[in-house]
């Protein structure tokens, strides 16, 4: 395998200008699926296989999980601030140096559970949704671009998986299970 598909096992995510209703149930359905796809990838590792890099120069296993549920949180928040404010400006943070804290050295299953508990809250959000909703915005001052929530519920599913992936590649090229 080349630098790019460890990177990207799945492929890169690639956004639409808009997305169907049908388009927007998958990615819900993706998105409340991902806690237990990540349960199954990680189950029966050892301390030292959640230690080990998914690719070199990669994050470990371990720091995977906490970054999922990092990142998922961050979605969430900025799902409920785009419903709730006009077209609100985020709060960018380093996932690089969060993905370095001290916790993430943590039980895994601390960030799994945190990960189950968000999921079934940002699944019943998302649910909830009209087309109005979908078409809130933030503006992320890293790209200097307005973000539709539509297109915040294509990258999160992909987001998971993508990660699950790295997990799961990682398995199978070091004939794990």
């Amino acid at each position: 395998m080349n630098d790019d598909q460890l990177k990207y096992p799945i492929g890169k995510f690639i956004a639409q200008d808009s997305y169907t209703v049908t388009e927007l149930t998958e990615f819900i359905r993706r998105i409340e699926a991902l806690p237990q796809k990540l349960k199954r990838a990680i189950s029966g590792l050892s301390d030292q296989q959640f230690d080990s890099p998914y690719r070199e120069g990669g994050w470990t296993v371990r720091q995977v999980v906490h970054h999922l549920a990092d990142s998922h949180t961050n979605a969430y928040i900025r799902f409920k601030w785009a419903l709730t404010e006009d077209s609100p400006t985020i709060k960018t943070y380093n996932e690089k140096l969060w993905a370095e804290t001290p916790e993430t050295k943590l039980d895994i299953n601390l960030s799994v559970n945190l990960i189950q508990s968000l999921h079934t809250k940002f699944v019943a959000l998302l649910s909830s949704l009209s087309s109005t909703d979908w078409n809130k915005q933030f503006f992320h001052p890293d790209s200097k671009q307005y973000i539709k929530l539509e297109r915040m519920a294509a990258l999160y599913a992909w987001h998971g998986e993508h990660h699950v992936a790295h997990i799961t590649s990682l398995i199978k090229r070091m004939n794990w299970k």
